[in-house]
């Protein structure tokens, strides 16, 4: 060792994130993921915390599609897309999302975070403008921060905010301007206002972009994401998303829109041109999610009850959550060092949470995030409410009645 104090000042680093409560352990489990999963000890545990919204993640359905595709295309292929890495079933999934999405084309990538990470910098330069909000993902930020565009900052679902960001590049006579927002903001469960924003966007001459990770195929009359429940289909600009959430849970992501833009990206974007190509396995389960999803609304049908339902009971106990309809409902718990004692006694009534507190959340605005799923049964949303009672009292939460 070279340098032993940059060793030292990453553990008093450490040290002091566990002193303010605010250090990040993982779970560890043992089985598939699922409504209920298995602990590295053993126990098994009511899983409230994942993105598998569909229930799909651990579905046999989507397991047999991609042992399908592996015995068809194998493992991997060691290669970035424009050398000897795109097969056929990687432009079958670009069409399927296209039209899935209503758009011209589409592009893979390893991952949601490559998809927005090598968005911006090959589309805009210093002369173009970027108004993005002020809570999007921080793989949005990051992209950004990639590009020489001017950033102006506009604050979270703030229409009224908006507006004056988009009349500040006006009047900085930026050639283009992108409003860029998440379709769904995770920590959350706030819908974006497409609509208006669609309208803005219109009335100063800017493109739209939207990230769709926690909104694609659920959100929406047929799950096609909050530009479908907005009613704004056709008329946003650029779309990227995940495959890791709702369409099955494993990982990769897109980026979606006019062919131009898709064209340009596979030319320029870096996170494309220097990564190997999505795994083959991957593309065919998500071609039979998509499939699957496109012919029937049942799953969806069932996460937004288990949602009403779960969102109703939570409050009538007595904890305060955010306001909204999605199935991210953040149970509000405001002290990061009580989100985490909490997250850690729901652990030992079996059911396993996560708290978010800052610098993920606001300070102040520390919480547990409950994520319904479509696998969730009555029976275990009860007996999770019922762990939520317990713990709560316990803990001075909330009063017994």
């Amino acid at each position: 060792m070279s340098d032993p104090a940059f060793y030292s000042g990453l553990r008093q680093k450490l040290d002091t994130l566990k002193t303010e409560g605010l250090f990040k352990p993982e779970r560890v489990l043992a089985s598939r993921q699922g409504a209920e999963v298995v602990a590295d000890d053993g126990r098994t545990l009511i899983n409230m915390c994942a993105n598998n919204y569909l229930g799909l993640s651990g579905d046999l359905e989507t397991q047999k599609a991609a042992e399908a595709a592996l015995q068809k295309y194998g493992y991997g292929l060691s290669s970035v897309r424009f050398i000897c890495g795109t097969q056929t079933v990687h432009k079958e999934l670009e069409r399927k999302l296209s039209a899935f999405l209503g758009t011209e084309d589409t592009i893979l990538y390893a991952a949601a975070f490559d998809a927005n990470g090598g968005l911006f910098e090959p589309l805009f330069d210093e002369n173009d403008a970027i108004i993005s909000d002020a809570l999007n993902h921080a793989s949005i930020i990051d992209g950004i921060r990639l590009c020489k565009a001017a950033r102006y900052r506009y604050a979270n679902n703030d229409m009224a905010d908006l507006e004056q960001q988009l009349q500040a590049a006006t009047d900085a006579g930026k050639r283009h301007k992108i409003i860029v927002t998440d379709g769904v903001f995770s920590m959350d469960g706030t819908i974006a206002q497409l609509d208006r924003i669609v309208a803005l966007a219109e009335k100063y001459g800017a493109l739209t972009m939207i990230d769709e990770s926690h909104a694609s195929g659920f959100m929406g009359k047929t799950g096609r994401g909050t530009h479908e429940h907005c009613g704004v289909i056709g008329k946003i600009d650029i779309i990227t998303g995940t495959l890791g959430k709702a369409l099955g849970g494993a990982m990769g992501g897109f980026t979606s829109g006019r062919k131009e833009v898709i064209e340009t990206l596979r030319q320029k974007s870096r996170p494309y041109l220097f990564s190997n190509t999505l795994a083959p396995m991957i593309a065919g389960a998500s071609l039979a999610v998509l499939d699957r999803i496109s012919k029937s609304t049942e799953l969806r049908d069932r996460l937004h009850e288990n949602t009403a339902y779960f969102r109703r009971e939570i409050e009538r106990i007595g904890f305060t959550i955010k306001p909204g309809t999605h199935p991210v409902v953040p149970v509000m718990l405001f002290d990061a060092p009580v989100a985490q004692k909490f997250a850690a006694r729901m652990f030992e009534l079996g059911v396993l949470l996560s708290g978010f507190f800052y610098p993920v959340v606001p300070m102040g605005q520390a919480r547990v995030r409950v994520q319904l799923s479509a696998a969730h049964t009555r029976e275990q949303l009860d007996k999770v409410l019922a762990a939520f009672e317990q713990a709560g009292r316990e803990l001075g939460i909330i009063q017994a009645a």
